[in-house]
């Protein structure tokens, strides 16, 4: 009788959860963690001078709340939740709804709480706007804006691959929301992947899920956990090495050569779906000389630019602001090159009633 050989266990450094998520909950069923109010009337982000327990029964003006949403049909599942496509009943309005249990251990509660902050003071057109949030029956609801055309997912899957200047427009964009993170926000993303990257019919980019994003104290950005999705991940974070910034742009390199060739970067050929083991995919990321653009396919200025990105060590990549000036960028700055039109010719990942 043949016997299975047992897979190979991947530990991971889990945070023991030390601290019940019932000690941030007030009898009044009010999500409480340090400056962040949340319930079922929205969110609240109070000073200490100003917090009290009269803070959490003041009102908080909302335009809507969630009963004046309904839900049309699930769309995604993301970090720590799922996420609905829903409609406003009274003015049709279309919204992604992410809901979050949080029955959860004590690593993810920070991080959804971090999400919940970065959310209410984004501002960067290239980030997904976070419209409200709310608390109620043990689960954290995020009011999304709704990308219409899906993710970058759902372009490459279509199209099979991007031309160039489309992808210097989506490049652009997805720098600028890094830009944005990076030096305004102080936040590596950890998880840049083609789901990451929204896309609606305009031709607009944005970066979504910051639910394994973090604000960073040090002014070297530096984070120790392992987090995000192993394929576009790093060889430093792989290797459990401090890692910054320049994580995101490995894996935005990464997601750009995977747009311009047509396959996962690792992967040696068309016909080949995917890699022979998990472990020899992460021995190939740190051990390996790292991919690069063929230079008999693409120009040389989208070569240098995925060169900038996926370099072994991370001192000698680009960062997001110095990319925005590379040459393969700016090449087609002055061409008027539409990527809605682009996308907008591509079947809708979800259809809804109408």
């Amino acid at each position: 009788m043949k016997t299975t050989k047992p897979l190979k266990e991947l530990k991971l450094s889990v945070p023991a959860q030390d601290t019940p998520i019932s000690s941030f909950l007030t009898a009044s069923g009010t999500f409480h963690d340090g400056d962040l109010l949340l319930n079922q009337k929205g969110l609240r982000l109070i000073s200490e001078e100003n917090e009290s327990p009269a803070s959490e029964t003041k009102e908080i003006d909302l335009q809507f709340s969630l009963e004046d949403l309904e839900t049309i049909k699930v769309i995604g599942k993301g970090s720590g939740g799922v996420v609905q496509l829903v409609r406003h009943k009274w003015i049709g309005t279309l919204f992604a709804l992410k809901v979050i249990q949080m029955t959860i251990q004590e690593d993810i509660r920070k991080q959804i709480v971090q999400e919940l902050k970065i959310n209410q003071a984004s501002q960067c057109s290239h980030v997904v706007v976070c419209y409200h949030s709310f608390y109620h029956n043990g689960a954290i609801s995020l009011v999304l804006e709704y990308m219409d055309r899906g993710s970058l997912a759902d372009v490459i899957r279509q199209l099979k691959t991007i031309l160039e200047p489309y992808l210097a427009v989506v490049c652009k964009q997805v720098l600028q929301g890094l830009v944005y993170l990076h030096n305004e926000r102080h936040v590596i993303h950890r998880d840049i992947k083609p789901s990451n990257l929204l896309v609606n019919h305009k031709g607009e980019v944005k970066i979504t899920d910051f639910g394994v994003s973090a604000m960073l104290a040090s002014s070297m950005g530096q984070r120790d956990t392992f987090v995000g999705t192993y394929n576009y991940m790093a060889p430093e974070r792989i290797s459990g090495s401090t890692y910054d910034y320049k994580s995101d742009i490995w894996s935005l390199g990464m997601v750009i050569l995977e747009c311009a060739i047509g396959r996962f970067p690792y992967i040696q050929s068309e016909d080949q779906q995917a890699w022979p083991s998990f472990y020899e995919l992460l021995e190939a990321i740190v051990s390996s000389p790292p991919p690069s653009a063929p230079a008999d396919q693409f120009s040389p200025e989208f070569c240098s630019f995925v060169s900038a990105c996926i370099q072994k060590d991370p001192r000698d990549r680009s960062s997001a602001l110095d990319l925005l000036s590379h040459p393969f960028i700016k090449k087609f700055e002055d061409k008027d090159i539409d990527f809605g039109i682009l996308v907008s010719s591509l079947e809708p990942p979800v259809n809804f009633p109408r």
